[in-house]
């Protein structure tokens, strides 16, 4: 029975949902949009309203001050045309922009008013009068009980240039219509911004899917790779610029895989092959010797047998260990001074029995200083050596050989006048276990790690290996140790 969402479940899932949209890379593009075009159209919208307040404020002062200014006229020019002041009273108390004016002596005396404007605006609620020097200043706003709005302006007027007399003009303003046409202006700029960002965020969702519509179809192409599809590749070419390193990076990786994989599946062959064939002699041995009793000496021959197997399984799984350490990125190697000619001496002393015994002849030339671990170039030149001397027939030369190049690097080569390599075998001479057709019926007790280890052993003083073989004419390997700085 599944269990019965309660209203706390629904909203929590919910949640979860909005944070997981958010938190992803579309969400927060949608977000960003969506803010920026917030803060552009709040600020555009703020300015516009603020714009316009502003000019119809400087418009309606203007208005009282042009007014003042015909006021002071009549009163300068005609003093005494009562008749004149009252037709230019009247004539502004126009619905569209309803002024109400009162004319007060210098005593505070209403001389003349519009009608039932005491009623409205009390004299006592205007700003101090500005001097009659002064043409315009601010008006001041109030807004009564009934709703209105005004703005209030007061001035001094001279009665004519021959008296002193003055009298006071006070004008006020009817501006209830600008006020509401600003507070249509903030419904409408509030319904703009409102839907404005409604808009933003649904661009932002189109715009953010389709700017990760690529990234999505490389997460397809990732998803069809496996184990058995590493040949799959995304390709640089179709891509935005921005994905394009992603690309190119995720494909060098897959070529580093595939080959890793390829090298493991390898290995892994070749390790149950070499293991088999000491493991079934072991076996097979020891299956034959129990087949009935054995006298002394012929249990110390299978147990001689025996150990040449052991040592062989020993060298194999030392080797394999020495590999596995050098592979490790952490593995340190103790760096010393050293002639290599005096190395390779010591090396040559050791093979002079076996040297002697296949009749070649092994030179030795060159000098110098090598900054390296003397101990791994002991055993890189000694395996080196081993190899040549199992594929160099009697009579042959063996050359090692020390050059120090312009650059300051030292190179050290052996070469041979051996059986040589295939050209189609020198790329894999350096995998492990990889032994050529010709190699295996050569010298059947190889096993295939002896260049390998030299490649890790170059590896780890950071210098290179190179060979060059031609089939029946002979061998060079080449190391070749960088200068440390």
């Amino acid at each position: 029975m599944k269990p019965i969402k309660t209203v706390e479940d629904t909203a929590r899932a919910g949640r979860a949902l909005v944070l997981s949209w958010l938190w992803s890379i579309t969400g927060r593009l949608t977000l960003l949009y969506t803010l920026s075009a917030l803060g552009i159209l709040l600020l555009s919208n703020v300015f516009l309203y603020f714009v316009i307040a502003n000019d119809l404020e400087k418009d309606n002062n203007s208005l009282l001050a042009d007014e003042i200014h015909v006021l002071r006229f009549i009163l300068q020019d005609r003093p005494h045309d009562k008749v004149a002041l009252e037709q230019e009273i009247k004539s502004e108390g126009v619905p569209s922009q309803f002024y109400y004016i009162r004319i007060l002596d210098e005593a505070g005396n209403t001389l003349i008013e519009t009608p039932n404007m005491t009623d409205i605006i009390a004299a006592s609620l205007f700003p101090v009068p500005i001097r009659l020097a002064e043409d315009s200043a601010e008006g001041v706003k109030w807004k009564p009980r009934n709703g209105r709005s005004y703005i209030l302006m007061a001035a001094w007027a001279e009665v004519s240039s021959s008296s002193r007399e003055r009298r006071v003009l006070q004008i006020a303003l009817d501006v209830s219509d600008d006020e509401a046409l600003l507070a249509g202006y903030r419904r409408k700029l509030l319904a703009v911004l409102f839907l404005g960002i409604l808009f933003s965020a649904g661009v932002g969702v189109v715009i953010a899917r389709k700017g990760m519509r690529p990234l999505e179809d490389i997460t397809k192409v990732a998803q069809r790779i496996t184990a058995t599809q590493l040949r799959e590749r995304i390709g640089p070419a179709r891509w935005p610029k921005e994905l394009t390193a992603l690309a190119t990076a995720f494909d060098e990786m897959l070529i580093r895989l595939e080959h890793s994989f390829i090298q493991l599946s390898q290995f892994s062959s070749d390790l149950a092959h070499e293991l088999r064939t000491p493991i079934n002699n072991l076996m097979g041995e020891a299956e034959v010797t129990l087949t009935r009793a054995r006298t002394p000496y012929e249990y110390r021959q299978i147990l001689e047998s025996s150990l040449e197997e052991y040592a062989k399984l020993s060298r194999m799984i030392e080797n394999l260990l020495f590999l596995a350490r050098a592979e490790n990125p952490e593995t340190y190697i103790g760096r010393s001074p050293f002639d290599p000619g005096k190395e390779i001496e010591a090396v040559r002393e050791f093979y002079d029995a076996l040297v002697d015994e296949q009749g070649v002849e092994v030179i030795c030339r060159g000098n110098g200083l090598l900054n390296a671990d003397p101990i791994l170039f002991r055993r890189a030149l000694s395996n080196l050596l081993s190899n040549a001397l199992q594929y160099t027939p009697r009579g042959g030369k063996i050359k090692i050989s020390v050059t120090q190049s312009d650059d300051q690097s030292i190179e050290v080569s052996v070469s041979d006048t051996g059986s040589g390599i295939a050209p189609e075998d020198i790329p894999r001479v350096f995998d492990r276990f990889y032994r050529a057709d010709r190699a295996r019926s050569q010298y059947p007790q190889g096993m295939g790690l002896g260049l390998a280890i030299v490649k890790s052993i170059m590896d780890l003083h950071g210098g290179t290996v190179v060979v060059q073989s031609e089939p029946t004419k002979g061998t060079i390997v080449t190391l070749r140790f960088l200068r440390l700085t």
